[in-house]
């Protein structure tokens, strides 16, 4: 019976167990994610925690714990300079194990294990939720819990841009308006001189018209020398 055994112990002496370990360690901290067993996997996350946690204390003592667990300077110095500015806001859970279904030659349960801070794919999608989720609406209970007041508001808080956008919109038409009347001036004032010239013509024609009226009327000196002949005509034939 395995009671009171919760170390795994991977079929593997105490030191071989250990250099396995820190051989695994040093891959993931290097290659940032690697594919191995799942009872692997899950062992190597007990092992790796601790030790990044301990690499966000950046000191001498801190470097020389690490190396005595990895015994690689190469991966120790990456640990401290790339994968602690990395993770330096997460408090803990630093690696994410992902099942990868069984192994065809013995059947076992294969996993893929991997720096959380290093998939893009999960950070980018964590990143939309967050902005999501700050621009999220009140939903309908929130709103039928608020009553009618709350439901008044909300459309004088929209309707403060439509405002803003139809005051920039009259600029625009108040200048094609005043464009066409300062042209209808000239306009204007040619009809007026037309005008005028027609009035002139009018006169003349009226004139020509009199002078003809009086050439064809007799003078005042002829209508006198004419009565007396025609009062000696009167007088003859009295006699």
């Amino acid at each position: 019976m395995r009671h009171g055994k919760k170390v795994n112990h991977l079929s593997r002496t105490d030191s071989h167990r250990r250099a396995m370990l820190a051989n695994m360690a040093s891959s993931l901290i290097l290659h940032k994610r690697i594919t191995t067993t799942l009872a692997k996997a899950k062992a190597l996350r007990v092992y790796v925690e601790p030790i990044i946690t301990k690499s966000k204390d950046d000191t001498t003592h801190s470097r020389r714990t690490v190396f005595s667990y990895l015994q690689n300077k190469e991966v120790v110095s990456i640990l401290f300079r790339d994968v602690a500015e990395k993770v330096a806001n997460r408090p803990g859970g630093y690696t994410r194990i992902l099942k990868m279904g069984n192994r065809l030659g013995d059947n076992a349960s294969m996993a893929l294990i991997e720096l959380v801070d290093y998939n893009e794919i999960y950070t980018n999608g964590d990143a939309a939720a967050a902005e999501k989720k700050s621009t999220r609406r009140r939903g309908s209970k929130a709103k039928k819990a608020d009553g009618p007041a709350a439901a008044a508001k909300a459309p004088k808080a929209d309707a403060a841009p439509v405002e803003e956008a139809v005051v920039v919109e009259e600029a625009p038409v108040a200048e094609t308006v005043e464009a066409p009347v300062a042209e209808a001036a000239p306009v204007a004032e040619e009809v007026a001189v037309e005008e005028v010239a027609v009035e002139e013509v009018a006169v003349e024609e009226v004139s020509v018209e009199e002078v003809a009226v009086a050439e064809e009327a007799p003078s005042a000196e002829e209508a006198a020398s004419e009565a007396p002949a025609e009062g000696d005509d009167a007088e003859e034939k009295k006699t």
